[in-house]
């Protein structure tokens, strides 16, 4: 990663990429474009004023931003900085949300005190955290969030029409064409909006085309003489984009059934607050695994592993889950014997005995909670937050059930990498080596890797059966971890008399390639010259 210092003093150019709607494409088009920019010589950077999300990338120096910003920074080839996205909100129930400014929780909101108290003193924040990026490098490609249209939201708008304005940005308008109406999306769009907006409007770009672009042409034609706005280009669809994805209304389109193709399948549970759930793309790309999503009782059936993600509301969706009835499912599909459970994150938690928020952290009012009783700990919820990229190796007496084929997962240069984002603390219920009382009848645990700090000195994290057969870890991203993901997968291909497979990819190539066939195929479909005048330089 590298920072760019600008040869002159002028501020960089701006491009914004609004939407008809939410999921429309805007952050992988912003993603392509930013890959484009760098491909061309150029060195932007990302900027989202506001982001709702619960899939969020904790910066270099340990701050929280919504992951398309931190993906976007990525494809940029430059460290993300909480500038790029300065306002973060992050959903707690359906009628509140933990507000995240520059990286640090700064309050828990109800939707209407956020807009009536927060958003009048947003403006400077906003700019504020621009600006330094324009200072910084020569094109800032800024983000829009849902649509620009939303009349009931617009006098206090911080992150669509009013930002472009307070920016001097032109815009170009995205509407996905898969979902249908894309011509009244767009013309509905531009009848919406002020005449001073709709001149910053200066193209469209209609995304997820599946047919003859011939047969879309006459109406093509007809959008530009009916608003006088040019189509800028015609994307396709692509349904194997590999791209980190923020919002979880991705995983509507996620398996629930496991692909017969595939020799692994590992189960993850879908909750409501679901939260950093890319934690499991790296075994989703994996030629051997089937990734499925499941919601509800009847869907798990017996699983090689079943994985309880991330989530922003633990206590509420230990809850959910139970309701639904997932827990007797996963106790009958473990009792199979050759299931594993795996916890990241809230998933970690709800795998102890007891969960504890004295201080209302999760949910606004004081409340505890059993545990599934997996592992012999106790969460308790506290106000401040643990952000922190980690790395670290194997503990010296780790119980995960790893392929013996190679010796490579134990190398002891640091070979675990991670980042944590959480506001419990974890603890063994009567010592690291002691006997669970919970109802899976487990017999002892042992920690999982050893980190290390900046000073030099370390910590146990994460907890497992001595048996490997359930552990947990507060390690987002432990499945990046090449070598330890396969071997991992290799440890479960050899519980089911299946032969290891050789190392397959890895996490930082794939994500490179990635990027560059996502900017290939947008710049093969995009009108670049047209763009970089828009922008007022040249290509």
């Amino acid at each position: 990663m590298s920072t760019f210092e600008p040869s002159c003093t002028n501020p960089a150019a701006v491009l914004m990429l609004q939407g008809t709607a939410s999921d429309v494409g805007k952050s992988v088009v912003t993603t392509a474009l930013c890959r484009i920019f760098v491909q061309d010589g150029h060195h932007p950077a990302p900027f989202k004023s506001q982001n709702m999300a619960l899939n969020s990338y904790v910066t270099e120096d340990g701050k929280e931003i919504g992951r398309a910003q931190g993906v976007q920074a990525e494809a940029c080839g430059i460290e993300a900085t909480t500038d790029m996205n300065p306002i973060l909100i992050k959903p707690v129930k359906d009628m509140h949300s933990q507000i995240v400014v520059h990286g640090v929780p700064f309050a828990y909101m109800s939707a209407s005190d956020y807009r009536k108290d927060f958003l009048p003193k947003a403006k400077q924040t906003v700019m504020d955290a621009l600006n330094r990026l324009r200072d910084t490098y020569d094109i800032v490609l800024m983000e829009g969030a849902g649509s620009p249209a939303e009349i009931n939201l617009k006098d206090r708008d911080i992150v669509n029409m009013n930002l472009a304005g307070w920016a001097d940005a032109p815009v170009l308008l995205i509407s996905d064409i898969d979902r249908g109406g894309v011509f009244a999306s767009l013309v509905g769009t531009i009848e919406l909006l002020e005449p001073h907006e709709v001149q910053r409007i200066r193209g469209f770009i209609i995304n997820k085309f599946r047919g003859d672009l011939s047969l879309l042409q006459p109406g093509l034609d007809w959008l530009e003489k009916r608003t006088g706005i040019p189509v800028l280009g015609v994307l396709p669809y692509l349904p194997d984009i590999r791209i980190e994805a923020e919002d979880s209304v991705v995983l509507d389109k996620k398996p629930r059934l496991s692909a017969k193709d595939k020799e692994l399948d590992i189960a993850v549970i879908r909750y409501p607050r679901i939260s950093n759930f890319t934690d499991t793309d790296a075994l989703a790309a994996e030629p051997d695994v089937s990734v499925r999503y499941v919601t509800e009782a009847g869907e798990l059936g017996v699983p090689d592993a079943i994985i309880l993600p991330g989530t922003k509301d633990t206590i509420g969706d230990l809850l959910e889950l139970r309701a639904r009835g997932l827990e007797e499912d996963i106790r009958q599909a473990m009792k199979a014997g050759r299931t594993q459970l795996v916890g990241i994150c809230g998933g970690y938690q709800m795998l102890g005995t007891a969960l504890y928020d004295p201080q209302a952290v999760e949910s606004g009012l004081p409340q505890q909670a059993r545990g599934l009783g997996w592992l012999a700990l106790s969460t308790t919820f506290l106000k401040e937050k643990q952000t922190v990229r980690v790395q670290g190796t194997l503990s010296i007496h780790c119980p995960l059930l790893l392929s013996t084929a190679s010796d490579s997962a134990f190398d002891p240069k640091p070979n675990i990498e991670g980042y944590e984002i959480h506001m419990g603390v974890t603890e063994c219920v009567t010592g690291p080596l002691s006997s669970t009382e919970g109802t899976s009848g487990m017999e002892k645990m042992r920690s999982l890797f050893h980190i290390r700090r900046g000073d030099g000195t370390g910590f146990e994290e994460g907890w497992g059966t001595t048996d490997g057969k359930v552990w947990g870890t507060y390690l987002h991203g432990v499945f990046d971890n090449d070598r330890f993901r396969r071997s991992w997968l290799d440890g479960l291909r050899q519980a089911k008399g299946l032969t290891p497979l050789d190392s397959t990819f890895t996490v930082r190539e794939a994500k490179e390639q990635e990027f560059d066939r996502v900017a290939e195929v947008v710049r093969a479909h995009l009108d670049m010259d047209q763009i970089y005048r828009i922008m007022g330089m040249n290509s």
